[in-house]
């Protein structure tokens, strides 16, 4: 029986990965499509603005999803997302770019 619950715990655990990977590269697709910016650069910028906002990675794909969707994003989210796309996209100004 043991063993059994075991695979169950570690089963969910794998279903919750890969939804959350899943989240994390939608983000990444919309950071790309959006700002124009590298797969690999919409990866960092979901990081930067995790670790700068103490926000987990997946709730911050999560957000720019839902922003792309036309929901708010969070004040300080919306100002690490900007700073964070700013340095990688050698642009000041992309149409739809949060300030």
């Amino acid at each position: 029986m043991r063993a059994l619950a075991r695979l169950e715990q570690e089963n969910a655990q794998l279903r919750q990965a890969v939804n959350s990977h899943a989240v994390v590269d939608q983000a990444i697709g919309v950071l790309v499509a959006v700002h124009r910016i590298a797969s690999a650069a919409g990866f960092e910028v979901l990081r930067e603005v995790s670790q700068h906002t103490n926000v987990k990675l997946h709730t911050v794909a999560e957000m720019v999803i839902g922003w792309a969707l036309g929901q708010s994003l969070p004040e300080t989210v919306e100002r690490e997302l900007g700073q964070a796309v700013q340095c990688r996209s050698g642009q000041d100004d992309v149409p739809g770019r949060p300030q």
